[in-house]
C-alpha cells in the first residue's frame, strides 16, 4: 500500500513517520508513506498556494494550481514506479463524511492513497469537483488544517493491514471493531491499592472470560456510547 499527503506543512508528519504502528509497518515493507510540499508547486516565489475568496468574506482559500498539480504529479510518478492511477484522492475537511473504524477498514483494502490537507477556510470547490475527490472529517470540530485528520486516517488505516501489529488479534478486539467499545482491560498486579482484578480474568476458563468480557463491552457501550447499539446488527456479535 502507498498513502501520499499533499500538505503546506510536511514538517507535521515526521514524528508520525518516525514511530508507532506506522513506521514499523513501514519498515517491514506494508506501506510507503510520502509527503508533498503543496508550496512546490506555488508560482511564484513566495510559495502562494492560496489567495482570497471571491465575493467576499474572511480568511484565504488554496487555490486550484498548486492541489492540481501535484496530484498529478505524485500520480505521473507512482505509474512509473508500477502504480496504477488514480489514487484514491481524498480532501481532509470538516465538510467530509464522517471517518470512521468502517472506513478505515475499507481503505486499508485499497493500493493508494492520496490525503490533501486543507488550510485557511478551505478549497476551491473545483479541487473537490474537478479533482474527484472525496471530502473526508474525522469529526464535527473544526481543525486550524488538515494535518491532524490526515494523521489520524493514516494511523488508522495502516494499524489494520496484515502484520503490522505485534498480535494479528488486537486490531479485531479494539473499540468499534465489532461495533461496540472495548471491554476493561486488566493485567498485573491482580491487586493493586484494595482494587482486585475481576475472579473470571483468573480462572483460565475461556468461555466464561469470552462470555464476560462480551457483556461488559454492551455495559460500557450502552453507558458510553448507546448510539453504537443503535447502529449493531446481528452480524457484529461474536
Amino acid at each position: 500500500m502507498r498513502i501520499d499527503v499533499v500538505t503546506v506543512f510536511p514538517r507535521w508528519f515526521d514524528a508520525l513517520f518516525a514511530d508507532g504502528i506506522p513506521r514499523i509497518a513501514r519498515e517491514k515493507g506494508l506501506v510507503e508513506l510520502g509527503v508533498t510540499d503543496l508550496r512546490a508547486f506555488a508560482r511564484d516565489r513566495r510559495g502562494t498556494v492560496d489567495d482570497r475568496p471571491y465575493g467576499g468574506g474572511p480568511g484565504m482559500v488554496l487555490m486550484p494550481g498548486p492541489v492540481f498539480e501535484s496530484v498529478e504529479t505524485l500520480e505521473a510518478e507512482g505509474a512509473r514506479a508500477g502504480l496504477r492511477p488514480p489514487a484514491r484522492r481524498m480532501l481532509m475537511t470538516p465538510q467530509g463524511r464522517r471517518f470512521d473504524q468502517r472506513m478505515a477498514r475499507a481503505l486499508a483494502h485499497e493500493p493508494w492513497l492520496i490525503l490533501i490537507c486543507g488550510r485557511y477556510e478551505g478549497f476551491d470547490e473545483r479541487i473537490h469537483t474537478g479533482l474527484g475527490a472525496e471530502a473526508v472529517s474525522v469529526g464535527d470540530y473544526v481543525l486550524s488544517g488538515g494535518e491532524p485528520a490526515a494523521s489520524v486516517v493514516i494511523d488508522a488505516v495502516v494499524r489494520l493491514l496484515p502484520g503490522a501489529l505485534g498480535h494479528e488479534d488486537s486490531a479485531e478486539t479494539d473499540s468499534f471493531a465489532a461495533g461496540m467499545l472495548s471491554w476493561p482491560q486488566y493485567t498485573r498486579p491482580p491487586v493493586y491499592r484494595g482494587m482486585e482484578v475481576p475472579e473470571v480474568l483468573l480462572s483460565g476458563d475461556h468461555g466464561r472470560i469470552a462470555a464476560w468480557r462480551r457483556e461488559r463491552a454492551r455495559e460500557r457501550t450502552l453507558a458510553r456510547r448507546p448510539d453504537l447499539l443503535a447502529k449493531e446488527t446481528p452480524s457484529t456479535e461474536k
